[in-house]
């Protein structure tokens, strides 16, 4: 089951991603090629079978997963919690 994603989480992630979409994409580009090629490589090939911009298709497939990722990372948190 995939986390819940919080508006919190969304607006964290955005502020980041449209401070510079260009160098963000990029970044993520190099983060997931070491941290899931296999997720790397199927985006870059539906990005580059879309009839649409493949840089937008890309962009959307990796704010995707920063978002979930975020949110996982915000679920753990909240499981692991000790006082």
């Amino acid at each position: 089951m995939l986390p819940v994603i919080s508006e919190e989480i969304a607006a964290t992630a955005f502020a980041e991603i449209f401070k510079d979409m260009p160098a963000w994409r990029k970044s993520m580009i190099h983060y997931i090629k070491d941290e899931n090629p296999e997720i790397n490589t199927a985006i870059i090939e539906a990005a580059n079978k879309s009839e649409l911009d493949p840089k937008a298709v890309a962009l959307g497939a990796y704010m995707a997963y920063n978002l979930i990722e975020l949110a996982m990372n915000e679920n753990d948190k909240l499981i692991n919690f000790t006082e």
